[in-house]
């Protein structure tokens, strides 16, 4: 059993940890709201273009845009989404290992390159330069630290660029979608080339327009608009879902090392008590031994 000091020096070990541990609940809850706000009002809007672009699919021939175009490239482009930071449970690990199984099984025969938006992506990928983006595209370094829609555009934009000079044949975002602060839902959706949007069924689709400019040039303003603000939109779920994911594990950690200074302090008191009971019996055998 450790003396008396180890685990008084344990109990105040725990203690510190526990409040940092909820000091940054705290932080992370406060931070939860402000993200859990952006997206929600987002998804609305993101919503209706989808609506708007679905009508508008129904009269226009996809082939028309050069987004919605096939190439004869066979390099796919995977964009990860992760934290710059650690201590959210599982929630960059779970990004890494759906890249790592693309790479293995879904694109297995595709040349992968992959444009790391976060720190923690990063550091696994750059480990393997057959896999790991060079090309420095602008804000992405550290795109959490000041998260704005002109900011995912800049990427957006350059995302499309790339495409659009046939570097790859396409282009996937796997980020965690926010269901509520303990949950979040791992994506895999298709960035480029534009999916044809399906009508669903008993879904009423408005067919006569008329078109100002011309249909060309409304789907080729709406569709890049549409695609940054897809890429927007998972950033800020990724965003948020890392909030929620820290808060619920700086939770968790906060309980468990209450629990732990607990258990600690009980064994702390047990071991005084015992060292007081043999003091006891020492003083008693020494009071016996000088009475005989």
């Amino acid at each position: 059993m450790p003396n008396l000091k180890e685990i008084r020096n344990r109990i105040v070990s725990v203690g510190s940890t526990m409040q940092i541990t909820s000091a940054m609940k705290m932080v992370s809850a406060a931070k939860l709201k402000r993200a859990q706000d952006a997206v929600t009002k987002l998804r609305p809007y993101a919503a209706k273009l989808k609506e708007l672009l679905q009508n508008l699919s129904a009269v226009t021939d996809p082939s028309e845009n050069k987004f919605a175009k096939i190439n004869d490239s066979k390099s796919v482009l995977i964009v990860a989404v992760t934290s710059n930071r650690g201590l959210c449970g599982g929630f960059n690990n779970n990004i890494i290992k759906r890249v790592q199984f693309l790479i293995q099984n879904d694109f297995k025969e595709n040349d992968v390159k992959v444009l790391c938006l976060g720190k923690k992506v990063k550091d696994v990928i750059k480990k393997t330069p057959n896999y790991f983006i060079t090309e420095e595209l602008s804000a992405v370094e550290d795109i959490f630290s000041d998260l704005t829609f002109d900011r995912a555009s800049t990427i957006a934009n350059e995302l499309m660029e790339l495409y659009k000079q046939q570097q790859f044949s396409k282009i996937v975002v796997v980020y965690n979608r926010f269901v509520n602060a303990a949950t979040q839902a791992i994506e895999t959706e298709q960035f480029l080339p534009v999916l044809e949007v399906k009508q669903e069924e008993g879904v009423s689709v408005a067919q006569d327009y008329i078109f100002e400019p011309n249909k060309e040039d409304l789907v080729g303003l709406l569709i890049p608009k549409s695609l940054k603000i897809q890429l927007f939109k998972a950033l800020l779920d990724s965003n948020a879902s890392e909030n929620g994911a820290r808060m619920t594990a700086m939770h968790k950690a906060t309980d468990n090392a209450n629990d732990l200074q607990k258990s600690l302090k009980l064994s702390y008191n047990k071991a005084r008590q015992a060292a007081i009971t043999n003091e006891i019996l020492e003083i008693v055998g020494g009071a016996e031994a000088l009475n005989n």
